[in-house]
């Protein structure tokens, strides 16, 4: 997971609930910032937790 970059997209493994589960980042840290592609919703995970949910790297 150390090739993310503010900017890049993801997929996640479960769909968020506008339909669809592309994520881009928006901030790094301890805490990582993800903002849904969709619907425009911004949530903060931890690193950990989400390189467990993250499917493929799409940069």
């Amino acid at each position: 997971m150390s090739d993310l970059l503010i900017g890049s997209k993801i997929e996640l493994k479960k769909v968020h609930p506008c339909g669809t589960n592309l994520w881009e980042v928006v901030r790094l840290g301890a805490d990582i910032k993800i903002k849904c592609l969709n619907c425009g919703h911004v949530v903060m995970i931890p690193r950990i937790e989400l390189s467990k949910r993250i499917k493929k790297i799409i940069i």
